[in-house]
């Protein structure tokens, strides 16, 4: 080892020893906090960016996910409760592509269509039936569950037997129990949609054939009625639409928060089909079928007729009598005729009645129009007073009372949060201040205390001792060049480690270290006369 570095940890040594234990338990303190902290920042920095190698897998097939990471080596980490596998990114695509020539994972739950992959020749036709009845199922469901907000669906269907013993056969229907994420709810869209995948991907299966119910028991979709709750999410859904339009335009005009708006609509979901046939003739063509029927009638002569008179002669006639003569023509004619027949379905969901409520805020309306802006607001709501809509617009006194206390309240949580961000950027600042002092402060004694150490370490016998008086050490030092000095012998070589060498050497280190303190020392030895060394 170095003379230098042995005598660099020499002083440390010495250093240390001359602690006292309240020195030592805070310098065990710092050397344990930046060890801890070094490690700390280092396991952060070295630890690798993870993204879903796998995810909504299966207990089955997480586990042995999990178990083919582990016999490679792999870090990994479990999210979702367990259902998505968490790898460093860099390994995404070749752990995928190493996973899935060990045929994994093997969508466990619900096989789907693989099931159809281990069907043995030797079964039976009930077998092939139930196995890909159980297929369908499972492609289903593993569909359904990879919507939004689903975690996991199970699917069943009644699928009718086919035979040629019955003249009606009954349609096919299915039952969906799907389970969502905690906090999520399946809107009417979706329900539609679930229902609507279903009966698409079943033979002679309609929507209204799908029953669907949610983990908590209700009720989304009932067979033979189609989507339960229907009739009051469309009308929500219109009366906030027409809401919204008509808010943002008065936003526009007068304002935020100046003016409130109302819906109420009625709408008729009640599902009616008319048809209508219409027959008429067509121009310009002839008729497929005509045939004309004539009769002519001829009568004879007979006596005079006419009315008695009060002599019992016959009044109001000549007295003469002849034959009458009856032409009767019929004439059958079939025109061509066209046949139109048009078959109108009326969805549910049209408006039957609505109301719409305005206020708004009198300084706001103090300068418009209200006529005109009623008009406005009737056109922007599509109001149909045929229909019977209704829309009222007044103007009053907005109470802004709660706003106001809405606002001082947030601004004093604005100012308290600035006060408390401050206090404690102080209180950091102050801690900081403290540690940094501590710190100043130990190194200040420490070096001290080396410098006392190093000073003590020195032994005056090695120092020659010069003059004292006129004469002394400044007087002999003066005009002294390095040819004056006598050339001294090599010293021998010691045996073992020469103690004069090693304080030599540390004298030696001591003035290449701090040239300056050995001067002063040299100095004030100089300036003390030499009975009170």
């Amino acid at each position: 080892m170095p003379a230098q570095v042995q005598a660099a940890l020499g002083k440390l040594t010495d250093a240390v020893k001359q602690f006292s234990l309240a020195q030592r338990t805070l310098a065990i303190i710092g050397v344990a906090v930046l060890v801890l902290g070094a490690v700390a920042l280092t396991s952060w920095l070295s630890k690798p960016a993870l993204s879903p190698l796998y995810t909504s897998l299966s207990a089955s097939d997480a586990a042995a996910v999990v178990d083919e990471l582990t016999a490679q080596g792999v870090s990994y980490e479990l999210a979702d409760g367990g259902s998505t596998v968490m790898v460093p990114a860099n390994q995404i695509y070749a752990q995928r592509i190493h996973l899935a020539a060990a045929g994994i994972p093997e969508n466990s739950d619900g096989a789907g269509y693989s099931l159809l992959d281990d069907m043995p020749m030797t079964s039976s036709e009930f077998q092939q039936e139930k196995t890909y009845q159980r297929a369908l199922e499972g492609e289903l469901a593993k569909t359904i569950g990879a919507m939004d907000g689903v975690e996991s669906a199970t699917v069943k269907l009644a699928m009718p037997e086919e035979t040629v013993f019955t003249e009606q056969v009954a349609e096919p229907t299915a039952s969906v129990f799907v389970r969502t994420r905690a906090g999520a709810s399946l809107t009417t869209d979706q329900v539609q949609a679930i229902t609507h995948l279903v009966a698409a991907g079943i033979p002679d299966m309609v929507p209204t054939d799908v029953a669907l119910v949610d983990a908590s028991g209700q009720v989304l979709s009932a067979v033979g009625s189609g989507t339960t709750g229907l009739a009051g999410g469309e009308a929500s859904d219109y009366e906030e639409r027409v809401r919204s339009s008509v808010q943002t335009l008065l936003d526009r005009v007068v304002g935020p928060g100046r003016s409130a708006v109302t819906v109420t609509a009625t709408l008729d979901f009640d599902a009616s089909q008319r048809t209508t046939e219409t027959f008429g003739a067509t121009e310009d063509v002839p008729p497929l079928a005509s045939s004309t029927t004539s009769e002519k009638y001829t009568g004879t002569d007979s006596t005079a007729t006419g009315v008695l008179g009060p002599d019992q002669d016959v009044v109001g006639t000549d007295g003469t009598g002849g034959g009458g003569t009856y032409t009767s023509t019929t004439e059958d004619v079939t025109n061509a005729v066209n046949k139109t027949t048009e078959t109108v379905t009326a969805a549910p969901g049209s408006v039957d009645r609505q109301s719409v409520a305005v206020m708004i805020d009198s300084e706001a309306a103090a300068g418009l129009d209200l006529t005109a802006l009623q008009a406005t607001v009737a056109a922007a709501a599509g109001i149909d007073t045929e229909r019977g809509d209704t829309l009222a617009l007044q103007a009053a006194a907005f109470d802004t009372s709660a706003a106001d206390e809405a606002a001082t309240a947030l601004a004093a949580a604005d100012k308290a949060a600035a006060a408390q961000a401050q206090n404690d950027l102080i209180r950091q600042g102050a801690t900081a201040g403290v540690v940094l002092l501590v710190v100043i402060v130990l190194v200040v004694v420490l070096s001290r205390r080396s410098r006392r150490a190093r000073r003590e370490a020195v032994d005056l016998g090695l120092l020659p001792v010069l003059g004292e008086g006129e004469g002394g050490a400044a007087a002999q030092l003066e005009g002294v060049t390095a040819d004056d000095l006598p050339v001294l012998p090599p010293a021998p070589v010691p045996a073992g480690p020469d103690p004069l060498a090693v304080k030599r050497a540390e004298i030696g280190a001591l003035a290449d270290d701090q040239p300056e303190e050995v001067a002063d020392l040299l100095r004030s030895w100089l300036a003390t006369p030499s009975g009170r060394r």
